[in-house]
C-alpha cells in the first residue's frame, strides 16, 4: 500500500476534550498502477495519465485507508481561492482549491507535485479541510478563506491544527526577483534565497507565518522537498509527472 500514514489522535471525548480523532495520510510515488513517466502511484487525473490507472490508484487509496473510494472527495484544482463544502459521499467534484467538511469518515484529498498541500482540523468541532496552496493561491489567500469556511461549520482558529505537507523547498524554488518580491509583499515570510544564491520562495515558511497570525497555535510541517526527493512527484524536476495526495478525515474518538 503506497500511502505513508501520518496520524494525530485528537484525544478521548468528554467535556472540554476533543470529540474527534484526526486522520492524515500522505502518499508517495510507490505502489500504484501508472506507467512511466507517471510511475506509479499517480493520483492526479489531469496530467495525461491513463484514466484507468488513475482510477485504480484512487480505489487503492480509498481501500487502503479503510473508508472505500466512494468516501474520498477530490477537487478540480485551478490555483485559485474557492472553497467547497463537502456534505456527502459521491457529491459532484467541485472546481476549487480547498475542501471542508464536518462529516465523520468523509476524506478530503488534495493533489500536488511541488505546491503545498495543507491539512487543517479542529478536533473539538469535528471539522477538517484540505487545501492546495501553490504560489498564486497562497498569495491570494486560499488559507484564510479555508479557515473562514471552517469557522462557519463551528471551528475556532485557536483550536485548529495544521499540517503543511511535502513541497518544493526554499532552497530549490527559484523564481525571478520581481516575483519573489510580489509574493513576499502578499505572503510575508515566503521570500528565500536558493542554494545557488538566486531569488527563491519558501511557501511553507510564509504559510506557517500566516497561519500563526490567524490564531493557530499548532502548525506542523513535513519538511521533505518534492524536488529533491525522488520518491515524491515534482513538476519542476520532470514534466510530465504525476501527483501525490494529502488526505484527511475524522472519526469519533473512542471513550
Amino acid at each position: 500500500m503506497a500511502p505513508a500514514p501520518s496520524e494525530t489522535a485528537a484525544g478521548v471525548p468528554h467535556e472540554g476534550r476533543p470529540i474527534a480523532r484526526i486522520r492524515r495520510v500522505l502518499t508517495t510515488r510507490a505502489g500504484g498502477r501508472s506507467a512511466p513517466p507517471y510511475a506509479s502511484f499517480n493520483l492526479g487525473d489531469h496530467v495525461g495519465d491513463d484514466p484507468a490507472a488513475v482510477a485504480a490508484n484512487r480505489r487503492r487509496l480509498g481501500e487502503g485507508i479503510g473508508l472505500g473510494p466512494d468516501r474520498v472527495a477530490w477537487m478540480n484544482q485551478v490555483h485559485g481561492t474557492d472553497v467547497a463544502v463537502v456534505e456527502s459521499p459521491g457529491q459532484e467534484t467541485p472546481t476549487a482549491d480547498a475542501l471542508v467538511t464536518d462529516r465523520p469518515r468523509l476524506a478530503l484529498a488534495v493533489v500536488v507535485a511541488d505546491c503545498v498541500p495543507v491539512l487543517l482540523a479542529d478536533p473539538h468541532a469535528g471539522v477538517v479541510a484540505a487545501a492546495h496552496a501553490g504560489r498564486r493561491g497562497a498569495a491570494d489567500g486560499v488559507l484564510p478563506r479555508t479557515l473562514e469556511a471552517m469557522t462557519e461549520l463551528g471551528a475556532e482558529p485557536a483550536r485548529v491544527e495544521a499540517l503543511l505537507g511535502p513541497s518544493v523547498c526554499g532552497l530549490c524554488y527559484e523564481v525571478p526577483a520581481a516575483m519573489r518580491d510580489e509574493v513576499e509583499a502578499r505572503l510575508p515570510g515566503s521570500a528565500s534565497t536558493t542554494r545557488v544564491g538566486t531569488p527563491g520562495l519558501d511557501l511553507r515558511a510564509g504559510l506557517r507565518r500566516q497561519l500563526i497570525g490567524l490564531g493557530l497555535s499548532r502548525v506542523d510541517a513535513d519538511g521533505r522537498c518534492t524536488f529533491e526527493d525522488d520518491q515524491l512527484f515534482s513538476h519542476r524536476r520532470a514534466q510530465p509527472t504525476g501527483r501525490l495526495a494529502a488526505v484527511t478525515w475524522w472519526e469519533y474518538a473512542r471513550p
